[in-house]
């Protein structure tokens, strides 16, 4: 399976700001935007007054923020728009949705893992289950009334465990209802834009492929 490789505080710096790749040193001084909020490489301070950026370059900085911020590669963030374009309504918006419901970002979303790399590696490892089947995709599209819980047995290891100490102290969207103090969890509705919760602009991302 493809995935991204790159040292993800790196693109943080190359966006200028944190994606919250890391889980909770993101969170703690140790994130190197902290300290380091340039882009990386040897001209990384120089780069910072530099001209103005072009249209183009604005387009491509938010279409690959949202491919970092989902952990998605470039051919199948290219098949997501591709779909949302045949889809009724905003195609931004469709595009968001659809990258908001997968599965991986959903099991992130409801705190069982502090990042969304974590949460694919769950995912990946069949700890996570929809509608009481094991789904060990990432890329699983979620859909209003499905259930996501924890496999029982997963639920005594020691990463489970802990993560159950703080569970439910980390606000989860509306669109999800999670029992309380419990791994099953419930997505009542798709994301509405309010409900997403990441700084994208969406419409540049329309006009980068649009070009």
């Amino acid at each position: 399976m493809a995935r991204q490789t790159a040292p993800v505080c790196k693109l943080c710096r190359r966006q200028g700001e944190k994606l919250f790749l890391k889980g909770e040193r993101c969170f703690t001084p140790k994130c190197p935007i902290e300290s380091r909020n340039y882009p990386p490489g040897m001209h990384g301070k120089k780069s910072q007054f530099r001209r103005k950026a072009s249209d183009y370059a604005l387009q491509l900085k938010e279409k690959q923020k949202a491919r970092w911020t989902y952990g998605v590669l470039e051919r199948q963030f290219r098949r997501y728009f591709k779909e949302a374009e045949k889809r009724t309504g905003v195609t931004g918006l469709a595009l968001l949705r659809m990258l908001e419901t997968r599965l991986d970002n959903v099991v992130y979303r409801l705190g069982f893992a502090s990042s969304r790399s974590q949460a694919r590696q769950l995912v990946n490892h069949g700890h996570i289950l929809v509608n009481g089947q094991r789904a060990d995709i990432p890329s699983y599209s979620v859909k209003p009334g499905d259930e996501i819980s924890v496999r029982e047995p997963s639920q005594g290891n020691t990463y489970f465990q802990a993560v159950a100490k703080t569970l439910g102290e980390q606000p989860i969207p509306s669109w999800l209802q999670m029992e309380d103090k419990s791994f099953k969890a419930k997505v009542t509705s798709l994301p509405s834009r309010e409900e997403l919760g990441v700084p994208l602009q969406e419409q540049l991302i329309v006009e980068y492929y649009s070009r």
